[in-house]
């Protein structure tokens, strides 16, 4: 018997043997349960602040209290199922289907520019209706982009330094789909996608003068998108001094501020703001955050930030133990994308930033949106499953 194992024993060191001569065998680990119960808690917030926030406006509107949080709960249990689905499935096989998805998410944000398809809210041209349904198309783009990305860093290397060969075949799709995403009068997610972007592809190398360039390039037509357009041109104005514009763009960040300074350090109390009975637009979307510290106050203001940067903090954790150069590029964009359109949102609804109609990853009320961060989270775990060591 003892002969059998010590034969079994010698079997398995000539098999690791052969697999080390081919190539290095990886050593798969358990996913980040770190951030996968960061996520699972921000979510969580995100349904109980979204029923607080909306009941009132959904019994107004649609006489259904739970109008809104019915329907966060369906979004939820979809991006739940994503997540769940992306975490099993080898991040790899992304790259070999990079071109379909950027193709698949080309004709999606097309088709928001073409009636009927395409419908337009708040100025903006973002969404896709196809019955009762709805979505917004470039939240998906967002992710294939990075995808993009990080595919092309990771198959160029040093390559990328190169102008003609590495760096302008990778703008030139990037500026591509950020044209579209700025026709869809969306110029907060550009300026997100493009900083994601730019972050990736410092990080890899290229070279500092290109990035410049391209940005002293982009310059003029950003300055023009921003101030050729009334109501972008009104919201700098009231960013600059909301009190003189108190009745028309400045209403919205005083109410915000109204709202953290009615919160105090441990807030009014879940389901009491004030705020959100129609004095704060956009109560259960955009400024969300505002209705969190009017109720939780700066405890709760606290928690929630530090639970983005604890979730920042593990996603680059993340990219920092991967090897293989895609799967590192794609954990740092997706945890670059979610972290910074955390922090910009918190930064509007306190008036450090100009309001940009970013909603707040997780908490925020909003389908595609939480869909698909949800998925962008499973493609970040199923990454953490592959950061161990090679034998």
């Amino acid at each position: 018997m003892f002969r059998r194992k010590q034969k079994k024993a010698d079997h398995e060191k000539l098999v690791l043997f052969h697999h080390q001569r081919q190539g290095a065998v990886r050593i798969q680990q358990p996913f980040d349960v770190y951030l996968f119960f960061t996520t699972l808690l921000l979510v969580l917030m995100g349904v109980l602040m979204i029923f607080s926030s909306s009941a009132i406006l959904a019994q107004d509107k649609y006489g259904d209290t739970y109008y809104f949080l019915k329907k966060e709960m369906i979004f939820f249990t979809i991006g739940l199922i994503g997540l769940f689905i992306a975490r099993n499935i080898p991040y790899k096989l992304y790259a070999k289907w990079i071109y379909v998805f950027l193709g698949i998410a080309f004709i999606l944000m097309f088709m928001c520019l073409v009636p009927p398809f395409g419908y337009t809210a708040g100025g903006a041209s973002r969404w896709i209706k196809l019955g009762s349904l709805s979505m917004q198309p470039s939240e998906f783009a967002k992710i294939a982009v990075i995808m993009f990305v990080a595919y092309m860093v990771g198959k160029k290397g040093l390559k990328i330094k190169n102008f003609i060969t590495g760096f302008l075949p990778v703008i030139s799709i990037v500026g591509l789909f950020l044209g579209i995403i700025v026709l869809q009068k969306d110029l907060g997610s550009a300026f997100v996608l493009g900083t994601v972007i730019f972050m990736m592809l410092f990080v890899s190398g290229t070279r500092a003068s290109y990035l410049v360039g391209s940005l002293l390039l982009a310059s003029p037509a950003l300055y023009f998108l921003v101030f050729s357009v009334a109501f972008r041109k009104q919201r700098i104005l009231a960013f600059l001094d909301p009190w003189k514009h108190q009745m028309d763009y400045g209403f919205q960040i005083i109410q915000s501020f109204v709202a953290f300074k009615s919160g105090g350090l441990a807030g009014v109390g879940l389901g009491e703001s004030k705020q959100k009975l129609f004095y704060l637009p956009e109560a259960h979307t955009d400024f969300i955050f505002s209705v969190l510290g009017e109720e939780f106050g700066m405890i709760g203001v606290i928690v929630v930030s530090s639970l983005f940067l604890f979730f920042i903090f593990r996603g680059f954790s993340i990219a920092n133990k991967t090897t293989d150069p895609f799967g590192r590029f794609l954990a740092l964009g997706i945890t670059s994308l979610i972290g910074l359109q955390a922090f910009i949102n918190f930064g509007v609804v306190m008036g450090l930033l100009p309001t940009k109609g970013l909603v707040l990853p997780f908490i925020s009320y909003g389908g595609s949106s939480l869909v698909i961060t949800l998925f962008a989270v499973g493609i970040l775990l199923n990454i953490s499953t592959q950061t161990g060591e090679e034998v």
